[in-house]
């Protein structure tokens, strides 16, 4: 896996650029955002920091010859329980299912073209809030925007609302970027997945990109899951920020089983008085499959809890590189924060960089991280074995159990056991395909609170 530098001049052309812009019918403002963002794409290096570039496992990519544009069939669906919206993203398009209850609630949903023209509601622009890409991937799924929506809803909404939006890859060179546009009002429940998968397994690269912004009102609720199961030949770029106001409580959720390269950003601010984030991730790569999360989490108004738990597992010349930043203003007092990153080694071609980093501006709080890469632990196995099991089953006991340490806290109830078929069948080597007659989409989710017999609590370690 050294890493040959790729070559982004064979990826995207100008030309293709300019025709993305004309077919989404770009207003002239976005038009030059995106133009810009090419800009920055051909300039900025993949990693900014040098700190880190030595750690960056992007090396054989090649998106050449990717296709933003080309549209096909639709692929089919499973049945929609009831009660939830469904956002699809696939070769035919956009398209989405809201039923009429939820529209009912005042729920709103609003697509690309219309966010873009000003129609609806105040126009957003789909861009970071900089207005300047930080490094060449993030420029790239800027680049590459080609869908998105803006997901609003209502205050008091004591229902939790339950979105499911699906992204299937099923053209050769596909490029999906999806921008999302969550606003969740004050004293409301949103729980959504964002699940990724493919229909098949090319013998090229294809490209999803993902940048979801959340705007959470005070008093709000909100469950969020990443499910990054695609075919393992697919490039995988993620962004994700949330602002929490006053008394919020945000669930971020990472699951991530397949792909070839795959890089996630989630940057969450705490903003207001009682705000609570949780960031969950989870990764198991085999193969010569490599991830590169990267958390920051930023502490500004009182008596906010922070916590980032991060796990890794990965064999033969699989690659992971997972840091955290825990930043804590000088006015936010009564903070608790805790920062946890740790890998488990099952071969000796594996390899994981776990980097925690805090940065202290205020007395009055408590901050506290830790990290680990290691393998397997033998007196473990051996315990194990000793118990009538042979040594790859112990293995595979102990390396779902860690993983399975991180899904059990999330806000979502009984997720390590909806998640598990995926997991077992890229340990077992076999495929995770969307087809008919197995679609593995999360289907019923609850908040763990709203699930019988559940022992779970937001805050159980931090209070």
């Amino acid at each position: 896996m050294a890493a040959a530098a790729p070559n982004p001049l064979s990826w995207l052309t100008s030309r293709q650029v300019d025709e993305l812009s004309e077919s989404l019918s770009d207003p002239p403002a976005h038009a030059r955002r995106r133009r810009k963002a090419f800009d920055e794409f051909l300039e900025l290096p993949l990693e900014p920091n040098p700190l880190y570039r030595k750690y960056g496992y992007f090396g054989g990519v090649d998106l050449a010859g990717i296709d933003p544009i080309s549209r096909g069939r639709a692929v089919g669906l499973p049945q929609l329980p009831d009660g939830v919206v469904r956002i699809v993203h696939d070769a035919s398009g956009t398209r989405a299912e809201i039923p009429d209850p939820v529209r009912s609630a005042g729920v709103r949903y609003e697509e690309f073209a219309s966010v873009l023209s000003g129609e609806g509601t105040d126009r957003v622009e789909f861009s970071p809030a900089s207005g300047t890409s930080p490094d060449r991937l993030s420029a790239l799924g800027e680049v590459l925007v080609n869908r998105g929506y803006r997901l609003t809803v209502p205050d008091s909404t004591k229902e939790p609302v339950r979105v499911q939006d699906l992204t299937i890859l099923s053209r050769p060179h596909e490029a999906i970027s999806v921008r999302r546009d969550l606003h969740v009002g004050r004293d409301s429940r949103l729980l959504m997945s964002e699940e990724v998968y493919s229909t098949d397994s090319p013998d090229h690269q294809r490209v999803t990109a993902s940048a979801t912004s959340l705007d959470a009102a005070a008093g709000a609720r909100t469950a969020y899951v990443t499910v990054h199961a695609p075919d393992p030949r697919a490039i995988g770029l993620y962004q994700r920020h949330a602002r929490a106001g006053a008394g919020t409580r945000v669930g971020w959720v990472w699951a991530g089983f397949g792909g070839f390269r795959t890089r996630a950003r989630n940057l969450s601010v705490l903003a207001g008085q009682g705000s609570d984030i949780e960031d969950l991730q989870t990764f198991y790569g085999s193969g010569h499959q490599a991830y590169d999360s990267a958390v920051q989490m930023t502490h500004v108004g009182t008596d906010t809890h922070g916590q980032s738990i991060t796990r890794g597992l990965f064999q033969d010349d699989s690659r992971g590189m997972s840091r955290g930043l825990v930043r804590i203003e000088k006015d936010a007092r009564k903070t608790l924060s805790y920062l946890s990153e740790h890998a488990m080694l099952l071969s000796k071609g594996a390899r994981s960089d776990t980097i925690p980093i805090l940065e202290i501006l205020c007395r009055d709080v408590k901050a506290t991280h830790s990290s680990s890469v290691a393998p397997v632990d033998p007196e473990k196995v051996f315990y194990l074995e000793s118990r009538g099991f042979e040594e790859a089953v112990a293995i595979r006991m102990l390396g779902e159990g860690f993983l399975g340490h991180v899904l059990a806290r999330a806000p979502i109830g009984q997720l390590r056991d909806q998640l598990y078929p995926i997991l077992a069948a890229r340990w077992s080597g076999d495929e995770v395909a969307w087809k008919e007659g197995a679609f593995p989409a999360l289907n019923r989710l609850q908040f763990a609170e709203d699930v019988p017999d559940t022992d779970w609590r937001f805050d159980a370690k931090l209070r």
